[in-house]
């Protein structure tokens, strides 16, 4: 079996020596050497996603290794590829440094100036635990691999200005995760302004700070430090005393993650407006990373500046960015398209209503778990949850706590809530029809009263029948369905007055019920020539 092996190192010089002594070692494929941590990490998972049998049995991790420090990256490679054996490559060969390796999850050192024996007996260990680990990981359940980056769902949430919603989001992204029946932790990385616990009512001692002197941040350690809500959701609280901000590292936040993700389903991080090396560490970490903007053009800037600074940063792309519009107005000028132009990133399908009178009790109250769910707002902030994996279903629970059914079962109540009132619209639509009906008979036995008149004192002028003229006159002017009225007509000395009545029928001409309109008219008698 051939043994895949990819080396991470910076310096050339160091990378050409390590190809040169890869080569020479049997059943090896050594890959060209990735410059940096990032670098290591894009090119592992490309190779996952295309396929996990992809992944190199062997990863060589050079101790100069930048931006990120090579135990963290270790520890990361090791929690986010677990059947990847990674070898630490380094010129301190101290007990503390060889017993630091080992906790980061490194399967052994190899001592500068690299010898042959040394590497070859490493890349040999290194290669059969690997390959016992996959075994063990397969299982017989028929699959390969657990996924690249096994362990919960990372959702990083923040914000491309003040106050475009980044906290209330993320809140109501956990609160869903955790409605759906997923453990759930959120932690507040706004280290300076963090409001997570304002918005939830809670009164807190222990923050993400006070883990900031703990060398080795094991999910034992982080349960002591985490405050577990009443709706269920596990809060790991920015400090009160926006200073202590500071003690949170790029490796406190590294380890808190790793932690949280091992621990939990679903870890929302609330990364706020400002970038510290913690939130940058969360937005590279993260399986999503989430940017909320709202619709005005300071917005819209502030999130391409945003976007561009993590691609300086290289800890994140443009396109792997998923951008939120929030307050969203169809009246608006800018729209989730124009916005995904701007700043290069894709948009979220679900965007958040501009309903801020819904929110306003909730806020106040500082119980976002006890907005409405009748809420447009939390409907749709439960839509975005839904659309990034984090429930199973768009919609809120019902007051009870049950779920609401899926897409499909509403359409099936729909169904059923009409099927239940179609009678009740037949009956209307027949009311308003009989309605018509009487309308027109009335409107037909007026006319033919009108022209049953005007004939009527015609024929009478003329010394003809005024009486059969008023009949055939009248029936004359009423459709075949009503022929059967009664037509007559009284001369007097000034006005001759017709009398039509007519049958109105039930539905259709010629039902008749028995109902029946009667339209008069009169025509001046003209004296007889």
């Amino acid at each position: 079996m051939t043994t895949r092996i990819l080396p991470a190192i910076a310096d050339p010089e160091t990378a050409r020596g390590l190809i040169t002594l890869l080569s020479q070692l049997p059943d090896t494929d050594p890959a060209p050497p990735v410059p940096d941590a990032t670098a290591l990490l894009d090119t592992l998972a490309s190779l996952a996603a295309e396929s996990l049998d992809e992944l190199p049995e062997v990863v060589l991790v050079h101790e100069r290794i930048g931006p990120v420090p090579a135990l963290d990256l270790i520890r990361d490679l090791v929690l986010r590829f677990p059947a990847v054996g990674v070898v630490l490559l380094t010129a301190d060969t101290s007990p503390a440094l060889l017993t630091a390796a080992m906790d980061s999850g490194a399967r052994g050192i190899v001592a500068f100036p690299l010898g042959y024996d040394a590497l070859a007996e490493r890349v040999h260990a290194a290669a059969s635990w690997s390959a016992g680990m996959r075994r063990h990981l397969a299982g017989g359940t028929g699959t390969e691999l657990v996924p690249a980056g096994g362990g919960g769902r990372v959702i990083a949430v923040a914000g491309a200005k003040g106050g475009v919603g980044t906290t209330v989001t993320a809140v109501q992204l956990a609160l869903a995760a955790r409605a759906s029946g997923r453990t759930t932790a959120l932690l507040d990385l706004d280290l300076q302004s963090g409001d997570v616990a304002s918005y939830l009512d809670v009164q807190f001692r222990r923050s993400v700070a006070d883990l900031s002197a703990i060398r080795d941040i094991t999910p034992r350690v982080l349960q002591d430090a985490a405050f577990s809500h009443e709706s269920g959701v596990d809060l790991l609280l920015a400090p009160s005393e926006g200073e202590r901000g500071e003690d949170v590292t790029d490796r406190v936040a590294r380890q808190v993650i790793h932690a949280l993700r091992a621990r939990y389903d679903v870890v929302v991080i609330d990364c706020g407006t400002q970038m510290s090396s913690a939130n940058t560490t969360a937005i590279e970490l993260a399986d999503q990373a989430t940017l909320l903007v709202t619709p005005d053009v300071v917005a819209v800037r502030a999130a391409k500046r945003m976007v561009r600074l993590w691609d300086r940063l290289q800890i994140r792309k443009a396109e792997e960015t998923l951008t939120v519009v929030n307050r969203h107005a169809r009246s608006a000028e800018i729209q989730p398209p124009l916005v995904e132009r701007v700043t290069g990133t894709r948009t979220a399908r679900t965007s958040i209503p501009a309903a801020y009178k819904e929110l306003q009790a909730a806020v106040d109250a500082g119980r976002m778990q006890d907005l409405d769910n009748r809420s447009t707002v939390k409907q749709a902030m439960w839509a975005l949850a839904a659309e990034l994996d984090l429930v199973a279903t768009p919609a809120p629970p019902t007051p009870g706590g049950r779920r609401s059914r899926r897409r499909g079962g509403d359409k099936g109540a729909v169904t059923l809530e009409f099927a239940a009132m179609f009678p009740l619209v037949l009956v209307v639509l027949a009311l308003m029809w009989q309605c018509v009906l009487y309308g027109y008979t009335y409107s037909l036995a007026g006319n033919a009263a009108d022209e049953a008149a005007r004939a009527a004192t015609s024929a009478a002028a003329g010394s003809g029948d005024g009486a059969g003229a008023c009949a055939a006159a009248g029936r004359e002017h009423l459709p075949s369905a009503w022929q059967d009225a009664d037509i007559s007509c009284e001369e007097g000395e000034t006005v001759t007055r017709a009398t039509v009545r007519v049958d109105v029928p039930l539905f259709f001409p010629g039902v008749d019920p028995g109902w029946s309109v009667t339209g008069e008219a009169g025509a001046a008698t003209e004296a007889q020539r």
